[in-house]
């Protein structure tokens, strides 16, 4: 059987992990793996495109939208797709196939993904800014729908020790493909993008997206249990505190999953240091993209086996890391005649988006490991609804420290990441034995 093949080749398999699924999910592991991590590639394919810190923002300024709605762009991604998660688990647990959840969650991606053609294409200033808000903001809300079905879906039907597996390899698959993207970025576009060029890369994305949602339909997902929501849905909110108050390392994982954010919100204050002393060569959008695309692609397939082996390490490991990443990008500043090299922040730049693939599996692999069953998905569910609110605050101090320079939220940051790598040295580890 060819997907058997595929799988042998890629994963590191183990019989006896198969104690960890039904008797049910079993035989089609490898048929599951394999579509799993098709559709996720197919998903991080779109997510090059629309992406918050390079596309976007390239996009917002070439229609001529106002500086203030690239301030925007990032808290509606990211805080968009984590708030809702919380309410959404109630209903999610309604359903005997979790797969729907997600298909539903990727058409929805899609349409948004085609309204931001179809503003690029057509709009311009406040008209185009409001435009791509508002459909970044549909985009956010389908996301939360997939990422807090896929956990769900991965948990049970692929065993422990294979899911940061099949992680790494869907990130390594998506960066090869922003490699290429950003290569012929730089070769055909160079600084003189064209908004046509964005329109149609988004058009792409809207159909990769679609493709994503037809192969995830395909998986063979064993019917679980269901869980009758409350009528009026309000049974979440209480949930979420008494999980909160009663389950310590479901508590000390969210705040060092906070913790964590040091990877993942000190790229652009980078990039703005670059800026400021003139490195223009950094403003172009495939030298974003290029970094990203080798960054995933060597670390996907090495931090998805990390990850198996101890997720928990993992996340400490990247903690530190980006801390120290970030310590020696502020001394090189300061020091003559090296402050000034044109590589210094784009070689920062990849290497925090390098540890950032660490710390995104490290996570993902450990809330998927660390809960059984529904509590799996009410793990999910109310740990991205508690980041939303943590990454808006955590967003609005680095902000206003950046007011005085980007170097002050930067120093923040790497804190953050020493205090991060402190609090999930106490977490209990989750992987492979």
């Amino acid at each position: 059987m060819a997907s058997k093949r595929i799988f042998r080749k890629l994963v590191d398999a183990d019989e006896s992990e198969l104690e960890s699924l039904t008797e049910e999910a079993r035989p089609n592991v490898p048929r599951n793996a394999i579509r799993q991590m098709a559709a996720q590639t197919l998903q991080s394919m779109g997510d090059q495109v629309v992406n918050a810190k390079t596309v976007l923002p390239w996009l917002v300024s070439a229609l001529g939208a106002p500086g203030a709605f690239v301030a925007f762009l990032v808290p509606i991604r990211e805080s968009g797709s984590m708030l809702p998660q919380a309410a959404w688990a109630p209903r999610v647990r309604s359903r005997r196939l979790r797969k729907w959840v997600w298909v539903a969650g990727a058409v929805g991606q899609a349409t948004a993904t085609a309204g931001l053609a179809l503003v690029a294409a057509t709009a311009s200033g406040t008209l185009a800014g409001v435009g791509i808000l508002a459909a970044l903001a549909v985009f956010a809300l389908a996301r939360s729908l997939s990422s807090i079905a896929s956990k769900d879906v991965l948990g049970r039907t692929v065993p422990k020790g294979q899911r940061g597996q099949i992680k790494g390899i869907a990130a390594m698959a998506s960066a090869a493909v922003a490699l290429t993207l950003g290569l012929s970025l730089r070769v055909w576009g160079g600084d003189d993008l064209g908004v046509g060029v964005l329109a149609a890369l988004l058009g792409g994305a809207a159909l990769v997206w679609a493709c994503a949602a037809v192969v995830f339909s395909t998986i063979r997902e064993p019917a679980g249990e269901v869980e009758t929501p409350d009528a009026d849905g309000a049974g979440w909110a209480a949930q979420a505190r008494d999980l909160w108050r009663a389950d310590a390392v479901f508590r000390r994982f969210v705040i060092a999953r906070a913790l964590l954010l040091v990877s993942a919100l000190s790229p652009p204050f980078v990039v703005a240091l670059a800026a400021q002393q003139g490195a223009s060569g950094l403003s172009s959008l495939g030298l974003f993209v290029i970094a990203q695309g080798v960054a995933g692609l060597v670390g996907g397939r090495v931090f998805g086996r990390l990850a198996d082996r101890s997720s928990r390490r993992l996340m400490i490991g990247a903690s530190i890391a980006s801390s120290v990443v970030i310590v020696a990008f502020l001394g090189a500043l300061m020091a003559p005649f090296l402050g000034e090299a044109v590589w210094l922040a784009p070689a920062t730049y990849l290497l925090l988006a390098f540890v950032h693939i660490g710390a995104r599996l490290a996570r993902k692999t450990y809330v998927v490991d660390i809960a059984e069953g529904d509590q799996r998905t009410q793990y999910v569910a109310v740990a991205n609804t508690l980041m939303g609110v943590l990454l808006l605050a955590v967003g609005a101090v680095t902000a206003g420290l950046a007011a005085w320079g980007p170097e002050f939220a930067l120093a923040l940051l790497a804190v953050l990441g020493v205090a991060g790598a402190v609090v999930g040295r106490g977490l209990p580890e989750a992987g492979r034995k």
